[in-house]
């Protein structure tokens, strides 16, 4: 099992999903299914019936899944070792605000879930996606080097409320197909991993900090 089976499959221990956060996001997690591990959901979720050896029931199997969760909303925690979607972007030292820049593409087992439907790759056969960004401001006695230091010494975590919503597929470097599960990300709370402190929010399409 990964280390990101591993991480994830701890959204059940309450130190992990009790911290104090916008009581927004705490309705949507708490009203949200709990997810054990990405990795083995978006297994079925795809139900990939390639080869000769796959079982007869595959492809029903896979759809009766996916009408199961049609829906549906599902709850994750992404921990600091595998928030690698998560990065600082511009800060204005005039106001104290900063930007997180978040790549909607969470990684799991041999799939991945993203934000909407990737359209292309890269050079190297990654699928390409828009980010979504969150804002916020520096609290006092903080400067932008502290706030830096804690993506590089991975320092964030992520709890995410997404729908899935269908399969998508893009061509593989090399050939073949590359297999994911597109998703509407309902709720998604950007925190420090040592203190829970929220640092982002992104709520119903949007930037919950965004000045109106």
């Amino acid at each position: 099992m990964s280390r990101f089976l591993v991480a994830l499959a701890a959204v059940l221990l309450p130190t992990l999903a009790l911290a104090d956060v916008d009581p927004r996001f705490a309705k949507l997690r708490d009203e949200s299914e709990p997810l054990g591990g990405l990795g083995a959901f978006l297994e079925k979720y795809v139900g990939a019936c390639e080869g000769a050896l796959v079982d007869p029931q595959c492809k029903a199997q896979a759809e009766a899944f996916r009408k199961k969760y049609q829906g549906k909303q599902l709850y994750m925690i992404v921990t600091e070792d595998d928030a690698n979607m998560l990065a600082p972007g511009p800060y204005s030292p005039a106001t104290g605000e900063y930007t997180i820049n978040i790549t909607p593409f969470f990684p799991g087992g041999r799939y991945a879930m993203t934000h909407g439907t990737p359209k292309k790759t890269d050079a190297n056969g990654n699928p390409v996606m828009p980010l979504l960004t969150v804002t916020g401001t520096l609290p006092e006695g903080w400067n932008i080097q502290m706030f830096s230091r804690m993506f590089s010494m991975r320092g964030v975590r992520a709890q995410v409320v997404f729908t899935p919503q269908s399969v998508w597929t893009l061509p593989k470097k090399g050939g073949g197909k590359n297999y994911g599960v597109t998703a509407r990300i309902d709720g998604l709370l950007v925190s420090e991993g040592r203190t829970g402190s929220q640092l982002g929010l992104w709520l119903n399409g949007k930037d919950a900090n965004a000045r109106r």
